[in-house]
């Protein structure tokens, strides 16, 4: 059974790498170039999501309760840390992943770091730091229990809203964009050289992600796509030796790097890149930011801002909005900063 952890995680490394399904972006976008196309991409594999989620657990095919209590100081520090680091890493903990199997040296950098620190933060040197953020909590879970009402009126906002964004966005006369005479035909041109619209590949993230609840439970690990604790596993199996550390998760995140080379080299998109020195360093203090905040937060833009929001918890969408805003902090100082000072000298 852990075998379907790396089957889905082939198809989720696949898919976000052909599709270029950047949350890193998503974020930074809104701020930066003002656009919230990837965004809406991100909010249609929520809905995705959690509509199939809630219709699981209506016909009683997934008993179970993923929530636990808001750890909110943790939660608020941890997210904002973790969009400051996802923008000096180049991409979040899915994005590093699949970054790192497209031959990205840089990306290899952040993604040891984001490992060791996520590992430090549970059982190293930075464990009773985390602990004791994460003790102050309220017993306050999902936010259809605290308002008092059926989850069903959450999904229906949701799905309203994100139905309108997708509309607006499909009702924009669309800009022609110059296409290569395919190389490719049939399906191996779909999967490998044709441009995958956003939207679509959302899609396929959130069924994706709603096939990763029962696999994962089927296994005894409550919870549905996850990067940062078994990205943790893998250091401290590493270190220790441990089998009690291999999970299905373990094999959901190494899938993740197997299916991502499988598009990257389908694609010719594979190449040893070796960064700069300023690259590296900014890697290497990302990778470490997205360990610490992940850990903290409970969670990644993965753990957080896809699954955790579909089921509607507190930690998820507090964690979303805050990570948004690290990555507008960082992308300040990383990309508007430094393009006004230029302006300045021109």
């Amino acid at each position: 059974m852990l075998l379907t952890g790396l089957f889905c995680g082939i198809l989720l490394g696949f898919v976000m790498q052909r599709g270029r399904f950047c949350i890193t972006g998503a974020f930074r976008d809104l701020y930066v170039t003002k656009s919230n196309k990837m965004f809406v991409a991100l909010l249609i594999a929520i809905t995705v999501q959690s509509v199939g989620f809630f219709i699981l657990k209506e016909v009683g095919w997934l008993n179970i309760e993923p929530v636990k209590n808001f750890e909110f100081v943790a939660v608020m520090v941890g997210s904002f840390l973790f969009g400051i680091g996802i923008i000096y890493a180049g991409g979040c903990a899915t994005g590093t992943w699949y970054r790192a199997a497209e031959g990205l040296i840089g990306s290899w950098v952040a993604l040891f770091m984001y490992m060791l620190f996520s590992a430090m933060m549970r059982t190293g040197p930075l464990g009773e730091f985390n602990q004791t953020l994460r003790s102050v909590k309220v017993d306050e879970r999902n936010i259809y229990e605290s308002v008092g009402i059926s989850a069903w009126w959450l999904v229906a906002l949701l799905t309203l809203i994100t139905g309108y964004l997708v509309y607006k966005h499909l009702a924009k006369p669309q800009a022609k964009v110059a296409t290569l005479k395919p190389k490719k035909t049939g399906l191996a041109h779909i999967l490998f050289e044709k441009r995958w619209h956003p939207f679509v590949s959302a899609t396929l993230i959130g069924l994706i992600a709603l096939a990763a609840w029962p696999l994962s439970v089927a296994t005894g690990r409550i919870g549905g796509l996850g990067i940062t604790t078994p990205s943790a596993n893998i250091m401290q199996f590493l270190i220790t030796n441990e089998v009690k550390f291999i999970n299905w998760g373990v094999f959901l995140v190494l899938g993740i790097f197997i299916g991502s080379f499988i598009a990257a080299k389908g694609s010719n998109e594979f190449r040893l890149r070796l960064p700069d020195t300023q690259t590296m360093i900014r890697s290497t203090f990302g990778g470490s930011l997205m360990g610490i905040g992940a850990s903290l937060a409970g969670g990644c833009s993965i753990g957080n801002a896809l699954v955790a929001t579909a089921y509607f918890s507190w930690q998820g969408w507090v964690s979303l909005p805050l990570m948004v805003l690290g990555t507008w902090f960082a992308a300040y100082f990383t990309i508007i900063r430094p393009q006004q000072l230029k302006a300045v000298t021109a």
